[in-house]
């Protein structure tokens, strides 16, 4: 957002009194007539994002994922969206991410009401690097968007200056008998089940689908195909997120046996991550357990 703000006076970012969750602190005191503090009144919020956007602005409005889509999605829905205004909306803490602030706090379908609206852009990153490139692919992208972001404690997959392309898939791992379809903090999950499933000598595709809307559905498919089946991970609601629309696909293009990691219509609670990570059965041992169970459909 600095270099953004740097090389374009256009770009805003507003903030629901969180500037020290993810550091915009600093983009107040280097461009203090870019920045805006709504307060906590993320509708409000909403609005005065859509209102810059309609004077030519390029903006980004933060606040915890819980907020940035429960509390404000109809200020999203119709004052940015559906009034062709692209607010670029960032939702922090998603999911099990939210840890000691608990169920309230726990948004297991902020992805879900996004990825309800036309023509929007949803995406759940990584790390740093990713969140850094696809920020500023976003900001030329013209279109409405909600990426959420890991706070804190995320793991390094991809090195500093490495390229994504909204909406298109990275294959991290390659394989012949599974495929595992990951992304934020389930891709280095992903990866751990991988090797797991390495040393039983069976051989798994790991992507890391960033983009789940619009789903790089060419990347799955020729997945389906080679692989024969599936299994997803996501920190979401698997009804409603990156698991169904997979199986969205892949049940009118390419049937394949489907297991879907994720929350299984469950509420939030209180704890720290690792342990949620296990009450919701988000680990590599999940995921490897998964994998084995979808290669068995596939074969029977």
């Amino acid at each position: 957002m600095l270099d953004l703000m740097e090389k374009d006076s256009k770009v805003m970012h507003v903030d629901c009194d969180l500037e020290n969750c993810i550091n915009t602190g600093k983009l107040a005191k280097a461009f203090p007539e870019q920045t805006v503090n709504a307060g906590i009144a993320e509708a409000n919020a909403m609005g005065v994002a859509a209102g810059l956007v309609a004077t030519g602005r390029t903006v980004f409005m933060h606040s915890f994922g819980c907020f940035a889509s429960r509390r404000a999605f109809d200020q999203a829905f119709m004052s940015a969206a559906y009034a062709k205004l692209p607010v670029h909306v960032i939702g922090s803490d998603p999911g099990v991410c939210a840890a000691y602030n608990g169920g309230t706090h726990m948004p297991f379908e902020d992805c879900a009401l996004y990825m309800s609206v036309p023509e929007a852009v949803v995406i759940d990153p990584v790390d740093y690097a990713q969140i850094n490139c696809l920020t500023k692919k976003l900001a030329a992208s013209g279109k409405f968007s909600y990426m959420r972001m890991i706070r804190k404690g995320f793991t390094t997959v991809y090195a500093d200056g490495s390229d994504f392309e909204i909406g298109k898939g990275v294959t991290l791992r390659d394989g012949k008998d599974v495929t595992i379809i990951a992304s934020g903090i389930l891709v280095d999950e992903a990866l751990k089940a991988e090797e797991q499933l390495a040393a039983k000598g069976i051989s798994a595709r790991v992507i890391d689908m960033h983009t789940w809307k619009p789903l790089d559905e060419e990347l799955v498919l020729r997945a389906a195909a080679e692989t024969g089946c599936i299994v997803t991970a996501e920190n979401h609601q698997v009804g409603t997120g990156l698991g169904s629309a997979i199986t969205n696909l892949t049940s009118t293009k390419n049937p394949v046996p489907v297991e879907r990691i994720g929350i299984q219509n469950r509420f939030g609670q209180v704890g720290p991550q690792d342990f949620l990570m296990q009450q919701y059965n988000l680990t590599a041992e999940d995921i490897a357990a998964a994998a084995l169970r979808a290669i068995a459909r596939k074969q029977g």
